[in-house]
């Protein structure tokens, strides 16, 4: 009798899903039926690597954005303690603990650091605060070249030694059962934050200094592409496999804008980080990103996560075959019947193909998505072989 791993049709893979919570991997046989290969088998290196470098992979691994958080009973729970986000998020202990609660629970591929994009600027002599209910606020934006220069170049080990500790400590929990994830955020959207004082709606601030004053908002960027740079280069020394690049507001840019005051400064984080890692995965994530799709490959990323806006097909042909892509099933998918959620996992990953796809959703978990929806994410997300 000869059997063979389940493999994929030309265009589409050819994949089982299963609700069952077994982890055994079924293998076809020539005789018909299946039988079930030894569960006990060593991950040499987590799966997520391997599928980002286009190796086989019996199913396409799965993280979430924002799998750690405030959906989570565990979450709250550690809230009501710790009601301040800077406290939670800089503590060694704490940031150990929240991002290993969805690992303990659903066993995802990837196990991202509790952080955020704006932890790097009390390093860099921006004082900032993440206020609930608010959100982050930047206490002195900045908008001439004067308050440029008082920007400081980051020292991530000096500034934030809670999370190279941090990401030792989960490399050491995970012992490559999964992908450990570092994150930073980019050159544009830091900028963004730090010129309009917070969040905005409308990106006025920043889009003014832009066009009036280029030479201050371009000395910014630089800046903060130097500091990223080593930010990506600290958190691989410490025991990041995967680093995910936050660009969540270059999307508002037009085209020919993005490729002034973002796509250079992507690309130059790259270069510089692949210089010296040049082994590490590179994720890049922009929200509404369907008009900016190619120019995101442009940066040199190993991955292009695409937001749920975008048909994973069309991103799929847009992108070619040199790029992984993440995602991409709408967030909101997960308020909606398990059925529902299964039919758009399926979807997703039939468009995707069995070729260097990290399943995810096409932006991070909303608060107030049932856990028990998340559970079931995971569980079908995991079940499917190609």
């Amino acid at each position: 009798m000869s059997c063979s791993s389940i493999s994929a049709i030309s265009n589409f893979p050819l994949y089982s899903s299963s609700h069952s919570n077994s982890n055994s991997r079924y293998v076809r046989c020539a005789v018909g039926g299946t039988v079930a290969e030894p569960k006990n088998v060593s991950v040499a290196e987590p799966m997520l690597l391997k599928a980002v470098r286009g190796e086989d992979v019996e199913r396409p691994p799965v993280w979430l954005m924002r799998q750690a958080g405030r959906y989570m009973k565990s979450y709250q729970i550690i809230c009501e303690k710790y009601p301040s986000f800077r406290e939670r998020s800089e503590n060694v202990d704490l940031v150990v603990e929240i991002s290993l609660q969805p690992w303990h629970v659903f066993k995802p591929d990837g196990v991202i650091l509790f952080s955020d994009i704006l932890t790097p600027l009390s390093g860099m002599n921006i004082p900032f605060d993440i206020i609930k209910g608010k959100g982050p606020v930047i206490f002195d934006p900045i908008n001439t070249d004067a308050e440029v220069d008082q920007v400081r170049e980051f020292d991530p080990e000096e500034s934030v030694p809670y999370v190279g500790k941090a990401l030792t400590i989960l490399r050491e929990e995970v012992n490559n059962k999964a992908a450990v994830l570092g994150f930073v955020g980019a050159p544009f959207t830091l900028a963004s934050y730090v010129v309009e004082g917070g969040s905005s709606k409308h990106f006025s601030k920043i889009k003014q200094l832009a066009f009036s004053q280029p030479k201050v908002l371009h000395a910014l960027l630089r800046k903060f592409t130097t500091s990223m740079a080593k930010y990506v280069q600290y958190q691989a020394d410490n025991g990041a496999q995967a680093v995910q690049i936050f660009d969540s507001w270059a999307t508002e840019l037009s085209p020919v804008d993005f490729e002034e005051f973002s796509l250079p400064y992507l690309k130059q984080i790259v270069d510089t980080v692949k210089q010296t890692h040049p082994d590490l995965s590179l994720i890049l994530y922009a929200s509404g990103s369907g008009g900016l799709l190619e120019r995101l490959a442009l940066t040199g990323v190993d991955v292009v996560s695409l937001d749920w806006t975008v048909d994973m097909a069309e991103g799929r042909r847009r992108l070619g075959p040199d790029v992984a892509v993440q995602g991409n099933v709408d967030p909101g998918a997960l308020f909606g019947s398990k059925d529902f959620i299964t039919n758009r996992i399926n979807d997703t990953v039939r468009k995707a193909g069995r070729w260097k796809h990290i399943l995810n959703l096409g932006h991070g978990i909303k608060v107030g998505t049932p856990e028990e929806n998340v559970a079931h994410f995971f569980e079908v997300a995991k079940a499917i072989r190609y």
